[in-house]
């Protein structure tokens, strides 16, 4: 108790002026419109500002669920588009067939390592054969082809990456269906070249590079890239097709790596097919 009064005692001077301040705004606010207006109008931008960086801070935090959520939306709408169904070509007259069948499904994934600058890159996702991912799976970002599934553990995958010497895509050109294969050539990591596509094909720049009916790996029309520049040497059947990838690799971050539920039947065919010759 001594020490209060002592402290009162002391700092008397400065609590009086302190209280004196506070009853002299007290004064001014409730007895001038003006300054009760711009008064409240100051503490009013002030709390807006704080609820702001508040809000603005929650949101930040809650982003990585946001956006897991995001992707595991656009893997189901992905599974509902046309080229993710098989069509029979025929219709029965029972009323449970349809003309559609599921062919694809699509697995969110995101990029946990990735290499841009190397002759044969890949990339490390945080899904594996617990989320049901196998080798030999087709990859895609939100702009385009990515890679092909190699490896996988329990909770990672490794994708050889478009932009690997070694990996082969069967791609087309969109407007008349004129097939090839997209295969990287080391240098610059926004390019690749689109290889066998028959000199007599009409091509022009900026004409657009899809996936072709011929990979089991993606389904045919998804985006890949444009023509860049091409050119034709006398002494080769084929164009020199130089694509612009629409996928931008050095800052790719989530992915969709897809199930060809047809595969291992088609597969199996061809490898019959093979053992009669």
């Amino acid at each position: 108790m001594r020490n209060l009064i002592f402290f009162f005692y002391k700092y008397y001077t400065f609590i009086l002026f302190f209280v004196l301040e506070l009853f002299s705004f007290v004064i001014l606010y409730q007895y001038n419109h003006y300054q009760r207006a711009s008064f409240l109008n100051y503490t009013g931008g002030m709390a807006s500002g704080f609820y702001e960086t508040v809000n603005s801070t929650t949101n930040y935090f809650g982003l990585r669920n946001m956006n897991d959520s995001l992707m595991s939306e656009n893997a189901r709408l992905r599974s509902q588009m046309l080229n993710a169904y098989y069509q029979n070509g025929f219709t029965q007259t029972s009323i449970s067939d349809t003309l559609y069948k599921q062919q694809y499904d699509y697995i969110s994934a995101n990029v946990v390592n990735n290499s841009v600058s190397k002759r044969n890159n890949y990339i490390t996702i945080d899904k594996g054969s617990k989320h049901g991912i196998k080798p030999d799976m087709g990859v895609i970002g939100s702009n385009g082809v990515v890679g092909i599934v190699t490896s996988v553990s329990s909770h990672f995958s490794t994708v050889r990456s478009a932009l690997n010497a070694n990996t082969k895509i069967s791609c087309m050109v969109q407007k008349n269906n004129a097939f090839g294969s997209l295969e990287w050539n080391g240098d610059d990591p926004k390019f690749s070249s689109l290889k066998y596509v028959n000199k007599h094909v009409p091509i022009t720049t900026n004409d657009p590079i899809v996936t072709s009916n011929f990979s089991m790996l993606f389904p045919e029309g998804l985006p890949v890239g444009k023509i860049y520049a091409h050119s034709i040497d006398a002494s080769d059947n084929f164009h020199s097709i130089k694509v612009e990838l629409y996928t931008d690799f050095a800052t790719l971050k989530n992915v969709y790596v897809i199930r060809n539920i047809f595969k291992d039947e088609q597969q199996m065919l061809q490898n019959n097919l093979k053992g009669d010759h």
